[in-house]
């Protein structure tokens, strides 16, 4: 099975090349520029004829939150347009597509976990981009999985995990807000949770059950729970650590505004396909671990 992944760098696609070397039925190809660029809808049509796949991974966003605030343009270039021209591009070649989404499509109210089922209410840019990308990948491409996710982190790329870790090398103290609550997700999970519906669907021809999926760490916390759940698992691994502050929203303003609530609620996907994230502590410890020894 050939599984085509939109994007070189990202988070998920590299997690993607790295657990895809544990399924042998797999044959991974990443698209990234010159030659695939969401922007540019030519690049995108040719890249994906060219690979012949038989399953589209669309990873590649606009994922700059605040900078969207000033380039909505662009971002609506490549999280809508683009994403919709993937989806396009694969129904063309035959493929079903498997597009990552976000818990910005939600208001961010309340503090039950968001189901599928949920209506949607993005605050910013970056929110409407993606909203606008899952309708238009929905109406190109009737084979379509769309995975709403959280809070990502990986060993690779920019990410909170990573951050934290690079500021409590040289601070005592971080303040960090306290009443965002969402799910932690590991991209390593992510692209587990993606092989696992990629082999579905490689055994299953007959799979009709598409649509809108959440797919994120099991458990929720806050950002600053999160924080310190990084520094004690540094902190045993004898790495770097910090003390931290609680803060509000409020006291931390940013261009864009953040979700308060971004729990997701993933029993639809566990339900459908038997797979389920581990515990999001858990996912945590582990990168951390991992991103010590590489320092």
């Amino acid at each position: 099975m050939r599984v085509v992944v939109t994007g070189r760098e990202g988070q998920v696609a590299r997690s993607l090349i790295e657990r895809a070397a544990l399924h042998p039925s797999v044959e991974l190809l990443t698209l990234g520029r010159p030659d695939f660029d969401l922007a540019k809808p030519d690049t995108i049509f040719d890249a994906i004829k060219t690979a012949k796949p038989d399953l589209v991974v669309s990873a590649a966003a606009y994922t700059a939150v605040d900078q969207a605030e000033d380039e909505p343009e662009l971002s609506y270039a490549i999280n809508a347009a683009g994403a919709g021209a993937v989806a396009e591009a694969a129904a063309r070649a035959g493929a079903p597509v498997i597009h990552l989404s976000t818990d910005y499509v939600f208001a961010g109210e309340g503090e039950k976990p968001y189901t599928e089922a949920d209506p949607t209410g993005p605050h910013g840019v970056y929110g409407r981009t993606k909203l606008a990308g899952e309708a238009l990948v929905a109406a190109a491409n009737s084979k379509h999985l769309i995975l709403r996710t959280a809070w990502v982190y990986s060993p690779f790329g920019k990410n909170f995990v990573k951050t934290m870790l690079h500021l409590a090398a040289s601070r005592d103290s971080l303040s960090v807000v306290s009443d965002q609550w969402g799910n932690p997700t590991s991209a390593i999970d992510i692209a587990d949770g993606i092989l696992c519906v990629a082999e579905r669907l490689h055994v299953d021809p007959q799979f009709d059950a598409f649509g809108i999926y959440h797919l994120a760490g099991t458990g929720s916390t806050s950002w600053s729970n999160f924080a310190r759940t990084i520094f004690q698992a540094s902190q045993d691994a004898q790495g770097p650590f910090a003390d931290v502050k609680d803060i509000l929203t409020s006291e931390y303003p940013t261009k864009a505004r953040r979700p308060l609530n971004s729990r997701l609620n993933t029993e639809k996907f566990h339900e459908m396909f038997g797979w389920k994230a581990p515990a999001w502590e858990q996912s945590t410890k582990s990168t951390v671990k991992r991103l010590l020894q590489l320092s």
